[in-house]
């Protein structure tokens, strides 16, 4: 089944179209280059003392993967717009921030950029939202590039490993025979099997991932259910339920991408949808992740506050709370920005 990806112009249009062909259907829609309420404080080792979101405000960040590791402290792998704002064709590096308190955050520095991307489009940028996994003693970094001057019809899905979370990261290939879709997800369960997910322009599609967690084990397939898929998927399990997070096609009014989710008892699905459980904020596109640190869960986004510019995000953390009958609670935004 070939897949086709059309966009018109740059990524900097804040409204263009991607037709996405699969087996002769076209589906049009847009391709983004991504309650309580508690105030966090926040401060940056490598910036004044701030509090609040956005906790990251030297420089523009966005697409927030989210991950705890062995050794006590919460990762943040994110994406970074390059200023001044052209669009997100310049998305060059990865940065990743660490924390052990949720209010002291440090940043490791850049772990990839593009050049570092052997098979990569040879103009450069492009890189996109990302994910790292663990298994085994060694760290996993999955981001999307393409191979081609094509962009848009060549993505692949890039690995890179490291015996750290935040350094020393070494390209080892992409992973074979997956369409040219973006936002890779890697999912691993209690019983130490991975899953892999990624989609764009509508489609979710998740597989198993085999040990050495470079190989697809088996078919990619849709995953079903889901209302207004757009991109950004996420998964994490909470009391034995499968919880699949994603950004929709939301547009109206000025304001752009609210956050879904939809629950399943099978980390392949069906999937049931339970509706939206973050408005949307004031940049053009939104991408999330959901992660338990130290008995509280967060849910952790991008917005624009520091610029007012859709192609300057900054990455958020809030606290997400759950009802009995474990659906979500709204997520409420906060900020620390002085108006």
């Amino acid at each position: 089944m070939n897949t086709l990806l059309k966009k018109s112009k740059r990524c900097n249009n804040r409204s263009f179209v991607l037709a996405l062909t699969l087996g002769g259907t076209i589906l049009l829609g847009s391709f983004s280059c991504t309650a309580q309420k508690d105030n966090l404080s926040v401060k940056t080792t490598s910036s004044k003392k701030t509090k609040g979101n956005p906790f990251i405000r030297n420089m523009y960040t966005a697409d927030p993967s989210a991950r705890v590791w062995a050794d006590g402290r919460l990762y943040v792998y994110a994406s970074h717009d390059i200023a001044p704002a052209r669009g997100c064709d310049l998305m060059d590096r990865y940065h990743v921030f660490s924390t052990d308190n949720m209010v002291d955050w440090k940043d490791h520095g850049e772990i990839l950029n593009s050049s570092q991307v052997p098979w990569g489009r040879k103009e450069g940028g492009f890189m996109w939202a990302p994910d790292c996994a663990y298994k085994n003693g060694t760290y996993y970094f999955y981001f999307p590039h393409p191979s081609g001057d094509n962009w848009n019809t060549t993505w692949k899905i890039g690995v890179a490993t490291s015996k750290s979370p935040a350094s020393g990261f070494e390209v080892k290939g992409y992973i074979e025979g997956l369409k040219s879709m973006i936002d890779p997800c890697v999912f691993v369960d209690d019983d130490g099997q991975a899953y892999l997910f990624y989609g764009g322009g509508g489609t979710c599609e998740a597989g198993k991932l085999k040990d050495n967690m470079m190989e697809v084990d088996g078919e990619m397939k849709k995953m079903e259910g889901l209302t207004d898929f757009h991109e950004a998927s996420w998964v994490h399990k909470k009391d034995g339920l499968y919880y699949l997070s994603y950004s929709d096609n939301h547009d109206k009014d000025g304001k752009h991408n609210q956050m879904r989710y939809a629950t399943s008892k099978s980390p392949l699905g069906p999937w049931t949808s339970q509706g939206i459980y973050m408005d949307p904020t004031d940049s053009f596109t939104n991408h999330g992740s959901i992660v338990k640190y130290k008995g509280q869960w967060y849910s952790f986004y991008h917005n624009s506050a520091l610029s007012n510019e859709d192609w300057l995000r900054s990455i958020c953390v809030d606290k997400l709370y759950y009802n009995a009958d474990g659906t979500i609670k709204k997520v409420v935004q906060t900020s620390g920005l002085t108006k």
